[in-house]
């Protein structure tokens, strides 16, 4: 039951759209602290989801956190008009840019599930 809960936590600590508020800071205040926050934390998760329970977590975790980014980034784009496909992260579209950075935030978290796996074999020792 534990396991059960810790996941779920897990899983709700990964529907902040990190992509997404990564690219708003990077696109409002030309600052990269939006994508070093999503590294830390996103990896955070994924040693804590390996290392507490398993990795179903971080499946879900990270489909549902994308997912989220592509709603507000479309809504972003619906609702302020604020113009991202004008260029800002050319050559890519912000959709693009979300998929891509998606799929580069899985290098360290699995260097984190991999860090977790190594200390819970060693805790169990």
């Amino acid at each position: 039951m534990r396991k059960i809960v810790i996941g779920i936590l897990i899983v709700c600590l990964y529907c902040f759209p990190f992509v997404y508020f990564s690219m708003y800071q990077d696109f409002a205040n030309r600052s990269m602290l939006g994508y070093l926050m999503m590294i830390v934390m996103t990896s955070l998760f994924a040693f804590l989801g390996k290392f507490l329970c398993n990795s179903i977590p971080f499946i879900i975790g990270n489909i549902v956190s994308a997912v989220s980014s592509f709603y507000f980034i479309g809504r972003m784009e619906d609702t302020l008009g604020i113009g991202w496909d004008d260029g800002y992260f050319k050559p890519l579209s912000p959709s693009q840019l979300v998929v891509i950075v998606s799929v580069l935030n899985l290098i360290p978290q699995f260097f984190a599930m991999k860090l977790a796996k190594g200390h819970k074999n060693k805790v169990k020792d």
